[in-house]
């Protein structure tokens, strides 16, 4: 596509954005030095003496540099890689000792980590500001949003749900489907932030997903487990049943879930009592077959069904 005038001006007047650290992003860029001093490293954007790439170097366009993409709008969270292994991780900023981080650590604690219905976002470590030992950070798996990569079959949408999650507070380690890793903005591309991921399909990885504390309400009463009750119901039919045409097994599922009278509907067990009732109805076969997208047309559908059974034959993987 032939770039005019305007959109080369419009371009260049990003590229002079983004070559100018946010507030919060500099508040994080002075503690690069404490951090790396703690085994995490940021990234090239956020050390000390900066200077962008697309500055000293003209043969690519600046989206095309790694260092172009700042930090998404969360003041108190920043990616990082762990030296010592490489992984990617977030570290989060928060008050020394206040409730979140303490019940956090507890249940990252060998006590409560090992537990099969623990799906706490687990704290891989955590250490005092060396400046201001009111703040404390805490390191944690830098994770996807679950439908990304999206389901591939429907056995994927029900071990999904059978991990009893919440939406908005739902995020899942993906580092086994990224084998080579991937950039925490622009996450279908590798930590380079222009050549695309390579990854493997959700059935040849090993996903866990974690579930965050949920926010409270401080000013309306209302019963919590009712209301997440609802949310995950919600859920499934906006972003499952609505979105797929071979889940209507789940209609049922959603339905009681998504009651307006908060009496009818289901407490925790019941609705683990529903969904295990639900899933058992669904054959073996079913569960192999490709999840299929609403809006597809047949010829779509038809490519799409070959193309997953041919891989599941021979076995392949995708790599881009």
């Amino acid at each position: 596509m032939v770039e005019t005038p305007r959109i080369r001006a419009l371009r260049a007047e990003l590229a002079n954005l983004h070559a100018e650290l946010n507030a919060y992003e500099l508040q994080w860029t002075d503690r690069q030095v404490f951090l790396a001093s703690q085994g995490y490293m940021l990234r090239p954007r956020h050390r000390p003496g900066w200077v962008p790439s697309w500055k000293t170097d003209t043969s690519k366009h600046p989206d095309k540099f790694e260092d172009y993409w700042e930090l998404p709008l969360r003041e108190h969270l920043i990616d990082a890689t762990r030296i010592s292994d490489g992984r990617l991780v977030y570290v989060k900023r928060v008050r020394n000792g206040d409730a979140e981080s303490t019940i956090a650590r507890m249940l990252s604690s060998s006590r409560f980590s090992e537990d099969p219905r623990n799906h706490c976002v687990p704290v891989l470590d955590y250490f005092v500001d060396k400046d201001d030992t009111s703040i404390a950070y805490m390191v944690m798996p830098f994770l996807r949003l679950t439908d990304d990569p999206p389901f591939e079959t429907v056995n994927d949408i029900i071990d999904y749900g059978s991990q009893i999650i919440l939406e908005k507070n739902i995020m899942m380690d993906a580092d086994s489907l990224f084998l080579k890793g991937y950039h925490p903005v622009r996450s279908d591309y590798l930590p380079d932030g222009c050549t695309p991921a390579p990854r493997l399909w959700r059935t040849k990885g090993h996903i866990k997903v974690w579930q965050d504390v949920p926010e409270l309400s401080f000013d309306v009463p209302y019963d919590p487990f009712k209301v997440d009750i609802f949310i995950l119901g919600n859920m499934f039919k906006r972003e499952i049943y609505n979105n797929y045409s071979n889940v209507d097994f789940l209609l049922p599922f959603v339905n009681a879930m998504t009651l307006n009278d908060l009496k009818a509907r289901p407490d925790a067990l019941e609705a683990e009592k529903i969904w295990g009732n639900t899933c058992a109805k669904v054959s073996w076969l079913q569960r192999g077959c490709r999840s299929r997208g609403r809006n597809e047309v047949w010829v779509e559908k038809l490519a799409l069904d070959t193309y997953t059974t041919a891989r599941r034959i021979f076995g392949s993987h995708r790599d881009v």
